[in-house]
C-alpha cells in the first residue's frame, strides 16, 4: 500500500518497536514497510537515530483512534549499519573503562552500570547508581574532552540495574526483568505472608537487593483461594474431628486441626462441615444444691411486720412503717402514749408475777384433819 492510498484510506500502520531487550514498547508508523517481528530497524526519536526491534506485527488503525504523532520508520537495518554497530561498541567499551578510573581518581561515590552510544553517533549515555546526588560536573568535562561528543549522565535506580546488567536468580533461571519483565510491579512483604513464604531476606530478595518481583505473580491466586478457607484460629468441625485451625495449605487444600487434647489432625477443606449446621453444645456442669436455712417461726400477730403498698408515690420517698402498737382503753382515756409491743409483753409479764405473789400472801391456811 502506498502513501496516497493510506492517506485515503484513513489507516495508518502501527508497529510496536523496542530498544533494548525486555524494554518498554513503543509505537511507530510503519510507513510502506513491509515489517515483521524481529526485524531490526532505524528510527527517530527524540534523543537522535535509534536502533529498534519490531516485537508485533504492523496493525492497521483508523487515524481518528491515534491521539499522539507517531514517528515513522526510516528503514530496514542494512548490511553497512552492522559495522556502524562494531564501531559503536568498541567506543562504548573505551567509554567505560576510561570513566571508571576517572570516577576512582576523583573519589565519587558512584557505580557506573553502562555506557550506551546512540546510533549516529551523536551523543553518549553514561548510566550509574549512586545513594545519594554526585556533583559530577568535573567528570563530565574530562569525558567530553577525550572523546568529542555529547555526554548525558543518568542515574537509574538497582533494579534497573539488574535489568541492564541481567544474571541469573535463586531459582536458575535467567532473571525476569532481563529477559520479558517489561514494567516493574511494587512488591511489598504483605505479598510474601499471604504465600506462607518464609520471611528471610536472603530467599525473598532478588539480586538487586529488593524483593521478588515473582512475588506478585501469583498474589492474586493466592488471595481468591483463601477466601474459601477459614482463617486461622478458628473453631471448624467435620463428620468426625473437630478442632481449631492451626495450618493452612492453598494449593492442595489441606488443613491441620488442633484438638481439645493436642493432637494435630489433616483434613480436606470439602470434608468441612457448613456453619449453618448446628454445633454440638457441651451439657452444662451441674448446680451443687445448696441447703437453705429453716424459716423462722412467727411468734404471733404483734410482731408481724406490716406488708408494703404494692404502689408508692413518686413524691415522697418510701419508708417503713413502725408496727401498730396495741393500747387499751384506760390507757387512751388517761392521755398515756401507747406502748410498743416489747414494752408491753414486759409489763403483762411484771404483773403476772406480782399478781401471783399477792395471792399467796391472801390465801387462809388449810384447815387441819383431826
Amino acid at each position: 500500500m502506498t502513501d496516497t492510498a493510506v492517506k485515503e484510506s484513513g489507516l495508518i500502520k502501527v508497529v510496536a518497536i523496542q530498544f533494548t531487550p525486555a524494554g518498554k514498547l513503543y509505537d511507530f508508523n510503519a510507513g510502506t514497510l513491509d515489517l515483521k517481528p524481529g526485524d531490526r530497524v532505524v528510527v527517530e526519536t527524540e534523543r537522535g537515530s535509534g536502533l529498534g526491534m519490531v516485537v508485533t506485527a504492523p496493525v492497521e488503525t483508523p487515524a481518528e483512534k491515534i491521539t499522539a504523532t507517531l514517528s515513522t520508520v526510516k528503514r530496514l537495518l542494512g548490511p553497512d549499519d552492522d559495522r556502524t554497530i562494531q564501531h559503536h561498541t568498541r567506543r562504548e567499551k573505551e567509554a567505560r573503562d576510561f570513566c571508571i578510573r576517572r570516577i576512582k581518581e576523583r573519589g565519587l561515590d558512584m557505580k557506573l552500570v553502562r555506557v550506551e552510544y546512540l546510533f549516529d553517533g551523536s551523543k553518549a549515555i553514561f548510566y550509574f547508581t549512586a545513594d545519594g546526588r554526585i556533583d559530577f560536573r568535573e567528570l563530565v568535562k574530562d569525558l567530553a574532552h577525550t572523546f568529542h561528543t555529547r555526554i548525558e549522565m543518568r542515574q537509574i535506580g538497582v533494579r534497573d540495574e539488574a535489568k541492564m546488567v541481567g544474571g541469573l536468580g535463586i531459582c536458575g533461571r535467567e532473571l525476569c526483568c532481563s529477559s520479558f519483565l517489561r514494567d516493574f510491579q511494587p512488591v511489598s512483604v504483605k505479598m510474601a505472608k499471604e504465600q506462607n513464604l518464609a520471611l528471610n531476606p536472603n530467599k525473598i530478595s532478588g539480586q538487586c537487593g529488593r524483593l521478588l518481583c515473582c512475588l506478585d505473580y501469583e498474589y492474586e491466586t493466592y488471595c481468591c483461594l483463601r477466601k474459601n478457607f477459614p482463617k486461622s484460629g478458628k473453631y471448624v468441625r467435620t463428620a468426625q474431628v473437630d478442632g481449631t485451625v492451626e495450618k493452612i495449605n492453598l494449593l492442595t487444600g489441606e488443613l491441620v486441626l488442633r484438638q481439645k487434647d493436642g493432637k494435630q489432625v489433616s483434613v480436606r477443606l470439602n470434608e468441612l462441615v457448613d456453619d449453618n449446621s448446628p454445633l454440638p453444645v457441651a451439657a452444662p456442669p451441674a448446680k451443687e444444691e445448696v441447703a437453705l436455712p429453716a424459716p423462722r417461726r412467727e411468734r404471733g400477730p404483734s410482731f408481724q411486720k406490716k406488708q408494703r403498698p404494692a404502689a408508692l408515690s413518686s413524691q415522697s420517698p418510701a419508708q417503713p412503717e413502725a408496727p401498730a402498737a396495741v393500747t387499751t382503753p384506760a390507757e387512751t382515756a388517761a392521755g398515756e402514749q401507747p406502748l410498743k409491743p416489747e414494752e408491753k409483753a414486759k409489763r403483762k409479764k411484771r404483773n403476772r408475777r406480782h399478781g401471783h405473789r399477792k395471792n399467796r400472801e391472801q390465801k387462809p391456811d388449810a384447815p387441819s384433819q383431826e
